[in-house]
């Protein structure tokens, strides 16, 4: 099911378009690694999305329904990091959030407590809480309610590796335990890439591009291009002694393996002793972070 569909949806601000017919696809058991520099339209979207924003033009449908003033009761945001009273406890937190939200269902607040990490705070009150504490506790907020879909921007920004981790882990747990969709922006390409099972690159307002994780391995993927002088005696001397059968011939006639890639020094002491000649012998293509950043627009 698509829990998001947006159909060219633009906001405009003093006449420059900061999300412009942007088309995304949020699939259900999707996180959703949302991804662009600051001042791309990450969060503007996010906004139009929860309602915290109007769109320009354009529309979307939440779980697969034009009515998304229904749809956004099934969904939990942190888009700009709710106000934390820091002389009440975490529990404290929780019981107010989910009486000014009106929450219709009654609320085991030691289960939320409990699913975000926080189970033992007991009569801590959150200003003796640790930034990772805080976000996890921000989270918390946004479960009040059980929403299937949950949409946080830049949720481990300013964390350190602990922090990081403990956030991590806890949308791995929701995405797996509760079924739970999540939409969430980062600068950290490397932490999403722990947890993203789907992408989406958002440049200038423009959504550049969308795919999966695994289209994304596909796309960073590392070869060894070999140039020689007898590409066919070199691909069966390759196939022979190391049972490499994913090879390509470019139409420079270099040869591109796309397995063993650690084994370079003992493919080029074969085919030398084999009378082949090679010219040309490395480790190509790209990492996750080179391929984000050129699609973003560069550094």
């Amino acid at each position: 099911m698509m829990v998001l569909e947006t159909n060219g949806l633009t906001k405009t601000y003093r006449k420059k378009n900061v999300v412009n017919a942007v088309n995304m696809h949020v699939e259900k058991g999707d996180i959703y690694g949302f991804i662009g520099k600051n001042g791309a339209g990450k969060t503007t979207l996010m906004k139009m999305v929860c309602g915290l924003a109007r769109p320009s033009a354009g529309s979307f449908t939440l779980f697969g329904s034009e009515n998304v003033s229904q749809g956004r009761k099934r969904i939990g945001c942190v888009i700009e990091q709710p106000a934390l009273f820091p002389r009440m406890t975490a529990r404290e937190n929780l019981i107010y959030y989910s009486k000014m939200q009106g929450c219709d269902k009654v609320t085991d607040y030691n289960s939320v407590l409990a699913m975000v990490g926080l189970p033992e705070t007991g009569k801590l009150k959150t200003k003796g809480f640790s930034l990772g504490m805080k976000q996890r506790l921000s989270i918390a907020i946004a479960l009040l309610g059980n929403p299937e879909f949950l949409v946080l921007d830049e949720p481990i920004n300013g964390l350190d590796p602990a922090g990081i981790l403990e956030v991590r882990q806890l949308l791995l747990r929701l995405q797996r335990e509760q079924e739970m969709t999540i939409l969430i922006s980062s600068h950290i390409l490397g932490e999403l890439g722990k947890m993203a099972t789907k992408y989406g690159i958002i440049n200038q307002g423009n959504l550049v591009e969308e795919f999966t994780a695994e289209e994304l391995n596909q796309k960073a993927v590392h070869y060894v291009r070999i140039g020689t002088d007898h590409q066919e005696r070199a691909c069966g001397i390759l196939r022979e002694k190391f049972g490499i059968g994913q090879m390509q011939v470019l139409p420079d006639a270099s040869i591109c393996i796309y397995e063993q890639t650690d084994q370079i020094g003992a493919m080029n002491r074969e085919l030398v002793s084999q009378n082949v000649t090679v010219s040309y012998l490395a480790v190509e293509g790209q990492d996750m972070e080179k391929y984000f950043v050129d699609r973003m627009g560069g550094m």
